[in-house]
């Protein structure tokens, strides 16, 4: 006997569209939240730098940003600056004297270092080229910072020797390098050991006051005379990637002053760096964050004060400059960021896109599917007129039951989808009305009372 199969693929088709939304918006959500997680190289070790960005990534990661780093220690910058050019890294500390990497670009400057001499004012000495002949102090140094000194007193024809021995005479054009623990600078200089300390450090820091401190006392009458490299214009077109260092006046004391005037140097720094092609986003997420928690970092590691933006005149002198800053560090120094429809302003048109798509599929296959039920149930209504119409004319009660029992199944069909799906009530109300005619005509020709329709 013929039996109508009604199989309802709306729901699957309709899961499938859910499932794709939904896989979609996770995809979008993934993306959008998920931290964004960075290679720092960092370098010196020992040094104040790898301490301070420790700890900045400790607080982004505290603070739950949106950007972390995993850091990736060296022993000296040439190694973290190579990482920074290799692609090992997409943040390094980088001292541009040292190596500077061709794809990076400065966030921010971590440490700024700046070549002064600090020397009792009765030696004498007035300048570099006073030093020739003498013995010039310097605690324990990088190589970096002995070559630095090196080729300062290079450029006023002098020689810096490392391997002067402590009681003979100095060459003439020559200067000698002594190194000296920060508790033997005063003895030092009573005893003629040393004639003058050269600092190659922040002029700001304790370590500076501490060393012209102990110059001051070692001093006959408390005098000291601080001096800059001077000639910055040549040294800075000889070494470009040197940079000018002003030490303000009265830095070491304001009674007497020290120094008297503000004192104009050449020295380095050490700086945050970033790949050229890293994400103007993230790369001021970077810089952002990191000014935003200097004060929270100083209160762990006093470092963090001496973070400063570089400096530049406009935006054509910071991207054009010898230590180029990056676009993104330009964009949170001038208060330009992206907004967020900005920075994911490809996704959202994508995700609409798609979205409308996925709609305007979903309102098709639920206009198709309801056709489709529609369909079906007049199917089912026009073989239960069909039967009403045979059982007329049957006379083997066999066959009644049969016509019988497949009726009982498509009234349970139309039922389910009643129940499952809305349905138009005209459509249902035709259904139920074969039901009825249908099982009526059966009991009819059953007998009254008898068979399973009944």
């Amino acid at each position: 006997m013929h039996k109508p199969v009604l199989p309802d693929v709306r729901s699957l088709w309709l899961t499938l569209c859910l499932a794709l939304v939904l896989i979609l918006g996770a995809v979008a959500a993934f993306h959008l939240t998920r931290p964004t997680t960075l290679t720092l190289a960092v370098a010196p070790q020992g040094g104040t730098e790898p301490a301070l960005l420790r700890a900045y990534a400790d607080q982004l990661a505290h603070r739950k940003r949106a950007v972390r780093l995993t850091l990736l220690p060296f022993a000296g910058v040439r190694e973290s600056a190579e990482a920074l050019k290799t692609g090992k890294a997409d943040l390094a500390v980088v001292r541009p004297d040292v190596a500077m990497p061709g794809n990076g670009l400065t966030l921010a400057v971590l440490r700024e270092l700046a070549v002064l001499v600090a020397t009792p004012e009765t030696s004498g000495i007035k300048g570099i080229s006073d030093l020739t002949g003498r013995r010039l102090g310097m605690l324990a140094s990088r190589t970096a910072d002995r070559t630095l000194v090196a080729n300062i007193v290079g450029h006023f024809g002098l020689t810096l020797a490392t391997d002067t021995p402590a009681d003979g005479p100095v060459a003439e054009k020559t200067v000698a390098l002594v190194p000296v623990g920060e508790a033997e600078i005063a003895s030092a200089l009573e005893k003629g050991r040393i004639d003058a300390m050269v600092l190659v450090t922040t002029p700001a820091s304790p370590a500076a006051r501490r060393v012209v401190g102990l110059v001051r006392e070692a001093s006959r009458d408390g005098a000291v005379a601080l001096l800059g490299a001077g000639d910055t214009a040549a040294l800075l077109a000889r070494w470009p990637r040197l940079q000018t260092v002003t030490v303000p006046a009265a830095l070491f004391g304001g009674d007497p002053r020290l120094p008297a005037e503000d004192v104009t140097s050449v020295g380095s720094s050490y700086r945050l760096m970033a790949r050229a092609d890293l994400s103007r986003s993230v790369a001021a997420e970077v810089t952002q964050h990191l000014f935003e928690m200097r004060a929270a970092l100083a209160e762990t590691v006093p470092a963090a004060e001496q973070v400063t933006p570089p400096d530049y005149e406009d935006t054509a002198d910071a991207t054009s400059a010898r230590l180029p800053i990056h676009p993104g560090a330009i964009d949170y120094y001038e208060r330009e960021q992206e907004t967020f429809i900005e920075r994911y302003e490809s996704w959202i048109y994508l995700v609409a896109i798609l979205g409308g798509g996925v709609g305007s599929t979903v309102a098709w296959l639920r206009q198709r599917l309801g056709r489709i039920r529609r369909e079906r149930i007049g199917v089912a209504t026009s073989r239960l007129l069909e039967l009403r119409s045979t059982a007329r004319r049957e006379t083997d009660r066999g066959r009644l039951e049969a016509m019988a029992a497949e009726v009982d199944d498509l009234a349970a069909s139309i039922a389910r989808h009643a129940l499952n799906r809305p349905t138009e009530p005209r459509m249902l109300g035709a259904a139920g009305l074969a039901i009825e005619a249908t099982r009526s005509t059966l009991r009819r020709a059953l007998g009254d009372g008898v068979g399973p329709a009944g």
